[in-house]
């Protein structure tokens, strides 16, 4: 499986354990950048190449890094498609992708240390989504929602 990683300079600490572990995983890496630390970077460059990476096939997931994993999930959320979750344990790394089919994992440099991110990217990968009807009808619903997206109403808020 190709895993498309994307960090801006916040999260870049995590970089390397990240695409280590992706790589001992028996996976390829798709590097979408940062390349080096550069403070004046913006998180949603990032979760833009990512997003767009696995919308063109060209990589089948993704994980996101920047100072909390919040900004880079909500970037990468606006794209339709695209189910990424900031988790901070396991089990939700794991569950996001078996009953949620999550394809993206955000991930906080500033909110966790690098061995919690290991086991969290390997939960990521291991897992496969179940197919449950359950799921697969509420996934349905969650792609209806994209499809029905209707502009936000443009009458001034009083």
């Amino acid at each position: 499986m190709i895993i498309a990683v994307g960090t801006d300079h916040a999260g870049f600490a995590l970089k390397d354990s990240v695409v280590e572990t992706i790589a001992a995983a028996g996976h390829e890496v798709l590097d979408c950048g940062a390349y080096t630390v550069a403070p004046g970077d913006d998180y949603p460059d990032f979760a833009a190449a990512v997003a767009r990476a696995i919308l063109a096939g060209r990589a089948a997931r993704g994980v996101l890094l920047c100072g909390s994993g919040v900004g880079a999930s909500v970037a990468a959320n606006k794209f339709d498609g695209i189910r990424c979750a900031l988790c901070h344990d396991t089990f939700s790394a794991r569950q996001g992708v078996e009953d949620d089919a999550m394809n993206v994992l955000a991930l906080g440099a500033r909110v966790l240390g690098p061995a919690l991110a290991v086991e969290l990217v390997n939960a990521f990968l291991r897992a496969e989504f179940s197919g449950a009807e359950r799921h697969r009808r509420r996934l349905a619903k969650v792609e209806q929602f994209e499809r029905d997206h209707e502009p936000p109403n443009s009458a001034p808020h009083e």
